[in-house]
């Protein structure tokens, strides 16, 4: 490694500053002697000596961090529409980590206590009863069974002013039937991320309504299910990332509106919808809490507000669990 001098304390700190930022996962305590010696030397040819050794424990810990952290799984509810996580055995190190798989859709995988889980999403159509994982864990596969429980989701009845929001003509609905199918095949996208964040943050200030699972009806006709999770907020209100990821597509649908869907690796998507505008496009990288758009009432909406939707493993699930409890109070 190239010699680092001369260094002033000053550069010294700040070197030390964006290793320490990569080690997110590495207790503070250790992030504190680490700095702590660096800056403790006076004696140039001592820190230039001593800066390689660091930097090459500091990659040390980063290829064992996935193996220390906590995932913060999501509230487990084994219902239709809810998160099932499945125990499958001890973490031991990084390169044992297991694959699963509900039919022919690959399932999240995350370390949590130094055990393996996997936080299968549950689609609201699933039937209550017994169902089956399966599994790679090294040079073994097996199936694994895990209960889904029942869950009767109570009605909504919604009246809208514009009835061709209802009763589609032949040009609208031919214009949905091709969106549903895009969004079918994002929601069935799949990116492999050595780390998921599980813990989300509510993409946007407002009252928590519109609760995920209601049996819905427009004008008096029965409609697919509420999937997703309504904040009510003023329109142009800043609509925030859940979590890092990745923009996976941002459209104008006829029932969601102008939408935004956030890839965060590992079957888990993010989509909000209704909005008033986009201020990303696919392709782009976002932080956890960095403004994707203003809220709005686009599309198949009686007001604005923001729609937020929650797909695992390309299911619809409730988002609220995975917002922190405290969160939700």
């Amino acid at each position: 490694m190239q010699a680092l001098y001369p260094l002033s304390n000053a550069v010294r700190k700040d070197q030390c500053a964006v290793y320490c930022q990569r080690i997110n996962l590495i207790p503070n305590s250790l992030i504190a002697n680490i700095k702590q010696t660096i800056l403790l030397q006076n004696d140039m040819s001592k820190t230039n000596a001593i800066i390689p050794k660091i930097l090459n424990i500091i990659n040390i810990l980063l290829l064992s961090a996935p193996l220390l952290a906590h995932a913060s799984l999501p509230q487990a509810s084994s219902v239709p529409g809810g998160v099932a996580i499945v125990a499958l055995g001890k973490v031991l190190h990084q390169a044992n980590k297991p694959q699963a798989w509900l039919g022919e859709q690959a399932v999240l995988v995350t370390a949590d206590k130094k055990k393996w889980y996997a936080v299968v999403g549950l689609p609201l159509d699933i039937k209550p009863g017994s169902h089956e994982l399966n599994i790679k864990f090294g040079d073994e596969t097996r199936a694994q069974t895990f209960e889904v429980k029942s869950k009767a989701y109570p009605e909504q009845h919604i009246t809208l002013q514009d009835k061709g929001k209802v009763e589609l003509s032949p040009e609208d609905e031919a214009r949905a039937v091709r969106e549903i199918a895009t969004i079918k095949e994002l929601k069935l996208h799949w990116r492999n991320e050595e780390k998921t964040d599980l813990a989300f943050m509510i993409p946007a200030k407002g009252r928590l309504s519109g609760n995920f699972g209601l049996r819905r009806f427009f004008n008096g006709e029965p409609r697919s299910p509420h999937a997703g999770l309504d904040v009510a907020v003023a329109r142009g209100t800043p609509i925030k990332a859940s979590a890092q990821g990745t923009v996976l597509a941002v459209d104008d649908y006829f029932f969601n509106g102008k939408t935004i869907f956030v890839d965060h690796g590992n079957g888990l998507i993010t989509m909000y919808c209704h909005l008033d505008q986009s201020e990303v496009r696919s392709g782009d990288s976002v932080s956890k809490g960095q403004q994707l758009g203003l809220s709005g009432m686009s599309g198949r909406a009686t007001g604005p507000h923001l729609h937020w939707s929650v797909i695992l493993n390309g299911a619809m699930v409730d988002p609220a669990l995975f917002i922190p409890a405290r969160h939700l109070r």
